[in-house]
């Protein structure tokens, strides 16, 4: 419960903490430097990828080392069969 109140109360903070800042630039003639970077900071965080999963969950991850034979044209090749196999018939 601590851990999750102290969350909310980060967030909370650093949001408000960013809305001055826009407000700041969107309403003074003389935005400083510390304004627009907690600005533009706050934008690059919200276009994070946060639908993340642990690569060993990732439906079609490649495991460690794996990668120089995931890229062969052969092994491409059967992987394409197995998965037209597997989809069943072409309904064209």
């Amino acid at each position: 419960m601590m851990r999750r109140t102290v969350r909310w109360g980060a967030a909370l903070g650093l949001g408000a903490v960013w809305w001055w800042a826009v407000l700041r630039i969107a309403l003074r003639q003389d935005p400083g430097l510390i304004e627009g970077a907690v600005a533009i900071g706050g934008w690059g965080l919200s276009v994070l990828p946060v639908h993340c999963v642990p690569k060993g969950r990732a439906a079609g991850a490649v495991a460690a080392g794996r990668w120089g034979t995931a890229w062969r044209p052969e092994d491409a090749a059967r992987a394409w069969r197995r998965r037209r196999s597997a989809a069943g018939p072409d309904p064209s």
